[in-house]
Formats: structure tokens, C-alpha cells, sequence
């Protein structure tokens, strides 16, 4: 590789890196989400990774698609705020719903005592709640939306890298689609893995951390988390 191309190699993975550790966007829903719906680690990482694919995918589409057609950085920069705002507002309603749903579940399925006397004389108390219809409370918590991931996932395929698309011009303007490619598979690379780890390691914090009392209130939580990204994401926040 040449100095150029080694240039750009240590500049994609790095600012793949630091793009992702600097936006909490990229991580807080999918840790926000899995603690809430009590996701697996393996169902946390194939959804964090799916959504890192579809974020970068979508920018490189759109980036290779502007080289192919002589599309300037000004107006490829256009497009991608327009998506940022776009995926910005899909992530505050997204959010402000789930906020909604999950107060209304904590409020519904705030524990409290019963009473129950067996035929056989057996007397014992257990907590109940006013979650689906009465369940017993051996069964399931309540759970959130299943189509809460393909929701995040469509909200990450329009959500832009904006850091990606000068750094595919750079060497598309030289030429070189070759190192348009490494530069595609170094950024994308580094930015899923940098948001997959980063899921993990808060997950792992977020355990240690347990307050037993406040679990039911684990979705509107998750419903605040994703609402704040969304501001971040519209409003540079």
C-alpha cells in the first residue's frame, strides 16, 4: 500500500472508532432495549451488529452511488442531514411511544399481596399485578413489542455515518476504487465492533447495578433513552 493509502486506512478505522465512542446514539438503545426486554447477550449482539450493518450500508450505498453518478461532498453532505434529521425525528417518536407504553406498564403492573387458602388447608401470599389480565406470578413479566428490533433496525438504516462520506470521496476523486473499498470495510468494521463492545461492557455495569424495586420501570426508561438519542441525533444536543 502507499503512504497514501496508509494514510487512509489509519484514519477510517480511527475515525470509525471515535465517530462511534462519541455517539451515544449508536450504543445506549440497543443497551436500553436489551436490558428492558431481557434480551440475551447472543439476540443483543445479532441485533446491535444488524443495526451497525444496515447504518453503514445505507451511507455507502448512497456514497457510491454519488462517486458513480460525479455527485459533489456538498450536496452528498445534503443528503446525508437530511437523513440525519429524518432518523432523528423516527427515533423522538419512537421513543416518546415506547416512554408512554412503558409508564403505562409499570403503572398496570405495580405489584402488590394476595391471600390464596388451598382445599387442602394450604395457606400461602404471592405478588400479583394487573398486567395481562390478571396473570399468575409464576408466568412471563410483560414484554415489549416484538417488532421493537426491526423498528431500531429501520431507524439505523436511515440513520447516516456522516463521518463516511468524505472519506470515500477522497479517494474516488484519486481514483482509486481500491481504496475506496478499504476504506469502506476499515470504517464499517471498526464502527459496528466499536458498538458492539462498547453494548457489552455497559450491559455487564448495568447488572452489577440492580435495583430489584425499580425493574418495572426498565421500559419507559428504555422509552426516555431512545426519545433523548433522538434529540441528540435532530438536535445536536
Amino acid at each position: 500500500m502507499t503512504s497514501i493509502s496508509n494514510s487512509l486506512a489509519a484514519a477510517s478505522v480511527t475515525i470509525g472508532f471515535l465517530h462511534t465512542l462519541l455517539g451515544p446514539d449508536h450504543y445506549l438503545p440497543f443497551v436500553a432495549m436489551a436490558r428492558a426486554g431481557n434480551w440475551s447477550q447472543t439476540k443483543t449482539i445479532v441485533i446491535t451488529v444488524l443495526c451497525g450493518i444496515g447504518h453503514v450500508l445505507s451511507s455507502v450505498v448512497i456514497g457510491f452511488v454519488g462517486i458513480g453518478l460525479g455527485v459533489g461532498l456538498d450536496r452528498m453532505e445534503g443528503i446525508e442531514s437530511a437523513r440525519s434529521n429524518l432518523a432523528g425525528w423516527a427515533l423522538i417518536a419512537f421513543g416518546l411511544a415506547y416512554l408512554i407504553w412503558g409508564i403505562r406498564a409499570a403503572v398496570r403492573n405495580q405489584p402488590h399481596s394476595h391471600l390464596h387458602a388451598h382445599s387442602d388447608g394450604i395457606v400461602h401470599i404471592h405478588e400479583h399485578d394487573h398486567e395481562g389480565l390478571h396473570l399468575h406470578a409464576h408466568e412471563s413479566p410483560v414484554q415489549p413489542p416484538s417488532l421493537t428490533p426491526w423498528i431500531l433496525f429501520t431507524i439505523f438504516l436511515f440513520g447516516p455515518c456522516e463521518a463516511l462520506i468524505p472519506m470515500l470521496m477522497v479517494p474516488a476523486a484519486a481514483g482509486s476504487m481500491w481504496d475506496v473499498v478499504v476504506v469502506t470495510l476499515l470504517f464499517g468494521v471498526t464502527t459496528i465492533a466499536t458498538m458492539t463492545v462498547i453494548v457489552l461492557v455497559l450491559l455487564r455495569g448495568a447488572q452489577v447495578v440492580r435495583i430489584q424495586a425499580m425493574q418495572r420501570y426498565n421500559h419507559a426508561a428504555a422509552g426516555a433513552v431512545l426519545f433523548m438519542c433522538g434529540l441528540a441525533i435532530r438536535f445536536g444536543l
